[in-house]
């Protein structure tokens, strides 16, 4: 197949299978490429905002964080779902305050990445924050996290000796360690 457009599958049907307060899960038919039909499970995901608050000496904030199904603490970027109407600067904003009590002078867009691209149409837009001031930190009632200041190299040797392994936050670190990395020194 020379045409990339040659590989688009079309969907028949799709039914929601599962409705949550966050995931919806569809079981759909598609047509191939080659005129069969084939089942797509997936899911439908609101959207995310992940943050690395960057320092004025170059440490960044992580959270750290209990994720019930894979039962493990984990070191994270603060982030969190677009919630209906709030825009994406909006949610990295409140985010940030929520997660890591910071507030930033300075929002800077990354860019943005798919995380599970075979199950779920979930894309999380990546900021990094500059310019922070230390605020009081407002978690969701459900939600417990410890924050901690590191120094942003450090932050990537963890993620090269297994410390950090949440797939978000590798992105998320890389992506701004890249762009930080690549300002004209002024």
């Amino acid at each position: 197949m020379n045409n990339a457009n040659e590989l688009v599958e079309k969907e028949i049907r799709s039914k929601e299978v599962f409705c949550g307060k966050l995931l919806h899960v569809f079981y759909d038919e598609a047509r191939l490429p080659d005129g069969s039909v084939s089942s797509r499970e997936w899911i439908k995901h609101p959207g995310a905002c992940a943050i690395v608050p960057v320092f004025e000496n170059n440490d960044i904030m992580l959270v750290r964080q209990f994720r019930y199904p894979m039962k493990q603490i984990f070191w994270e970027v603060p982030a969190g779902k677009i919630d209906p109407g709030e825009s994406q600067d909006a949610t990295a904003r409140r985010e940030l305050q929520e997660e890591a009590g910071l507030v930033c002078a300075d929002l800077h867009y990354i860019g943005h990445f798919y995380p599970a691209i075979g199950y779920a149409d979930e894309v999380i837009h990546i900021y990094a924050a500059t310019g922070l001031s230390t605020v009081e930190q407002n978690t969701d009632e459900d939600e417990f996290v410890e924050k901690e200041r590191i120094p942003f190299g450090e932050a990537m040797d963890m993620i090269h000796n297994g410390q950090i392994n949440d797939g978000k936050t590798v992105v998320c670190l890389t992506r701004v360690w890249n762009w930080l990395n690549r300002l004209p020194i002024t």
